[in-house]
C-alpha cells in the first residue's frame, strides 16, 4: 500500500538545490489554482512569499500594457503578501465589492506551462490560463498569460513574483483574486 498523497511536492535537495523538474512546477501551480476554487484562501496565501510583488497590468488606450505599477494604472497591485491577505480578508468578511452572496464559483485551467529561467532554486515560468466563473446563473470566461517567480529552496515552494496579463480586460464587473 503506498503512503497518502501530501499537500507538499515532490522536490528533493541535492547539493544544496532542489530538483525542480516541470511535473513539480505544473503540480504546484494546479495546487494553487485549486485552492481558489476550492475557496481555501489561507491555504492559497501559503503559497506566497511575504515579499512577494503580485501585479495584473491594464492595458492602455493604444492597446499596450502598463509597464509601471507605480505610476501606470493597475487592475491589481500589491507590493507585498499584506495586500493579499487584506483580500482574503474582505472576501471572507464580505467587504469586498467583488464577492457577496451567492459566493461565485470558479475553475482554473492551466496550460502551456514553459520554464523561463533557471537560477538555482528560482525558477521563472510563463504560463496560459482560463478561468471559468459562475455567480447569478451566469457565466463569465476569463483567460490570460502569467507570468510567476517560484523559490524551491524552501520546505514548500512560494511565489515570489506573479504578473498575470488578463487577454479579455473588457469585463463588466469587479475583478477578484480567484477570477486568475
Amino acid at each position: 500500500m503506498s503512503a497518502p498523497a501530501t499537500e507538499r511536492p515532490a522536490t528533493g535537495h541535492t547539493g544544496g538545490h532542489a530538483v525542480v523538474d516541470q511535473s513539480t512546477i505544473e503540480q504546484f501551480l494546479y495546487r494553487e489554482a485549486r485552492y481558489l476554487d476550492d475557496r481555501e484562501f489561507e491555504k492559497w496565501l501559503s503559497c506566497y512569499a511575504d515579499d512577494v510583488e503580485y501585479w495584473m497590468p491594464s492595458w492602455g488606450d493604444d492597446d499596450l500594457l502598463t509597464e509601471d505599477p507605480q505610476t501606470d494604472v493597475s487592475l491589481i497591485y500589491y507590493d507585498n503578501k499584506g495586500g493579499l491577505e487584506d483580500r482574503v480578508f474582505r472576501i471572507r468578511t464580505e467587504r469586498s465589492s467583488a464577492t457577496s452572496l451567492p459566493e461565485p464559483r470558479t475553475s482554473h485551467n492551466i496550460t502551456n506551462v514553459e520554464v523561463i529561467e533557471r537560477r538555482g532554486d528560482v525558477v521563472d515560468v510563463r504560463f496560459n490560463w482560463h478561468t471559468m466563473y459562475f455567480r447569478y446563473k451566469t457565466i463569465d470566461p476569463y483567460y490570460g498569460t502569467s507570468f510567476y517567480t517560484i523559490d524551491f529552496s524552501g520546505e514548500s515552494p512560494l511565489i515570489r513574483r506573479k504578473t498575470v496579463i488578463l487577454k479579455n480586460d473588457y469585463i463588466h464587473h469587479v475583478v477578484d483574486i480567484y477570477h486568475f
